[in-house]
């Protein structure tokens, strides 16, 4: 059998497996690794380097290098290993990694404790449970406001937690998916436009809009394609998709978000408070009802549809063609 047929089928198994375990807290995970790793490298690099712009750049360049190269390395090091003993070996190992770098579920059940805690009526219940799962300072949040950063949320993790790594891993295997999920995990720790990390993060947030820019735009159709396959409008999601998936700082973070929006006919994003100071951003979407906390779960479904979608595309098909071709 093939290496390519081996990691789609790995990657089938590995989807499967987040289906049905989503990400229990309790066990080992690489991305729990891989930011470990991260905020080691960032200690140690910030003494080996001058606190100046040139100096911290090139530290970000270093931060990059081998934050991409160890557990890329590793990963295709231990699956080398594995096929040397059993390709049945390998592909089990390959599954499991997989799983492990996928986040269908795990993002739909977070969000979903955010949902209950607003359904039993206890608001600061679900602006603990949102504050988990966003960047944004959610303890001045009301209902609405704690239903809309869960929405939000869903939407734009929709890309980065299952669609770009679907792509990824479908594309080169585990290790492929491992870069792509260290560099994700490296913008998310110092890629900020702040004093402590303008310029030191900088090469890591590049790399990552770089990454993503395929991916993103690609979530932003399936997602479309996902809203009108559950049930929603998604002749509206592809709407304020074109019209609104440009609507922010990032090249990326918009698409899902508009797809969302549209399919569920609500206005996203606009000003937040970020770490005490108020956040200008343009609204994505219309304002054509009022946002409920039932749009958490809504956002859940429109999720999964657009993850079998992916699955299908980028696994599914390939398999078909290598399998009987």
């Amino acid at each position: 059998m093939s290496w390519a047929i081996m990691h789609l089928l790995a990657l089938l198994i590995g989807f499967c497996l987040d289906l049905l375990l989503g990400d229990p807290h309790w066990a080992p995970h690489p991305v729990r690794a891989i930011g470990a790793l991260i905020a080691g490298l960032e200690k140690g690099l910030r003494r080996l380097f001058p606190k100046s712009p040139a100096g911290e750049l090139a530290g970000g360049v270093v931060l990059v290098v081998f934050t991409l190269a160890i557990p890329t390395g590793l990963t295709a090091g231990v699956l080398w290993v594995c096929r040397q003993a059993s390709p049945w070996l390998a592909l089990g190992v390959e599954s499991v990694l997989s799983y492990q770098l996928l986040a269908t579920k795990s993002l739909a059940a977070e969000s979903r404790k955010v949902y209950d805690a607003l359904k039993a009526g206890d608001l600061d219940k679900a602006r603990y449970a949102v504050s988990m799962i966003v960047g944004r300072d959610t303890a001045v949040l009301d209902e609405a406001g704690v239903s809309r950063a869960a929405v939000e949320t869903v939407a734009e993790n929709a890309s980065d937690g299952v669609i770009a790594p679907l792509l990824f891993l479908a594309v080169g295997g585990a290790p492929l998916g491992m870069l792509y999920k260290a560099a994700n995990t490296m913008d998310s720790m110092v890629g900020y436009r702040n004093e402590t990390y303008l310029y030191f993060g900088r090469t890591a947030a590049r790399l990552d809009d770089v990454l993503n820019f395929l991916p993103a735009r690609m979530a932003g159709v399936l997602l479309c394609l996902g809203a009108a396959a559950a049930g929603y409008d998604g002749k509206n999601a592809w709407r304020i998709f074109q019209r609104d998936r440009k609507n922010h700082k990032s090249p990326n973070s918009a698409h899902t978000e508009a797809a969302c929006a549209g399919a569920l006919q609500l206005r996203l994003a606009g000003p937040n408070f970020y770490f005490g100071k108020l956040v200008d951003k343009p609204y994505i979407g219309d304002d054509q009802r009022p946002i409920e906390p039932l749009d958490i779960l809504r956002a859940g479904r429109i999720l999964y549809a657009a993850a079998f979608f992916a699955l299908l595309l980028f696994c599914g098909l390939p398999l078909l063609i290598l399998l009987f071709p």
